[in-house]
Formats: C-alpha cells, structure tokens, sequence
C-alpha cells in the first residue's frame, strides 16, 4: 500500500475491515467446531474484543483515540487469527473454514497496512512505531 492517509481516512478504512472481521467472528461462533470449545472459542473473543475496543472511538469520530486503540489490541487480535489459521486445518477443511483463516489474516493485514500509511506503524509486540 503506497497512498498515505489521514487519521480519520485510515479509521474509515479500518473500521470497514473490523465489520468483515465481525462476520467472521460471528460465523465461527455459531459453528459447531466452535460451540463446544472453550480454547477454540477465544478467536472470536478476541475479534468481539478488538471489535468493541474501537467502536466507541469510531462512534465518537475519534481518529486519534481510534487508531490508538486498533495498535494497542492489534497484537491479541493478531495471535488470534495466526492460531486460528495454523488450527484451521485440523478444525475443518471444510472451504468455509479455509475462507475464514484467509480472511481473518488479510484483515490483519489490512489493518497493518493502513496504519503503516498513517505513518503509525504497529510492530508485533503490539508497540506502535513513527511519530
């Protein structure tokens, strides 16, 4: 991603990866695999956490306070999505499953790109770079 974006651009851009995020998150919470699993039901926790730390920022139309919050929870909503996608296999190979990990780690990404184009990088310990 080489455009650069304000805060306020990045916020919309994030907060429309989160709603994909949600839909995953809600698809593998009814999902049986899921039902039953109290360690498997922690990747949609943590995207509800993630999810429900910025709405409050986003309602608020909090650019600032919005993109601290995605850097701060961006490294549990990460180690969610890479431990979903290395369980997914042994979960289901059903497609929507397989679809659900690509997704859940493009938003991750996705995420990780725009604050980088904000000039706020967010490193893996969850630490925020730039100025």
């Amino acid at each position: 991603m080489s455009s650069t974006f304000t805060p306020a651009e990045a916020m919309e851009r994030i907060n429309t990866v989160v709603a994909h995020a949600w839909m995953v998150r809600t698809f593998l919470k009814h999902a049986p695999e899921f039902e039953e699993d109290v360690e498997r039901m922690e990747v949609p926790r943590e995207i509800f956490d993630f999810a429900r730390a910025v709405e409050t920022r986003y309602v608020q139309r909090d650019a600032d306070g919005y993109l601290k919050m995605v850097r701060k929870k961006l490294a549990k909503f990460r180690a969610a999505a890479e431990r979903f996608a290395s369980q997914q296999p042994d979960i289901s190979n059903h497609t929507n499953f397989q679809q659900a990990a690509v997704s859940l780690s493009g938003c991750v990404r996705a995420i990780e790109e725009l604050l980088a184009s904000t000039g706020t990088a967010a490193h893996p310990s969850g630490a925020a770079t730039g100025p």
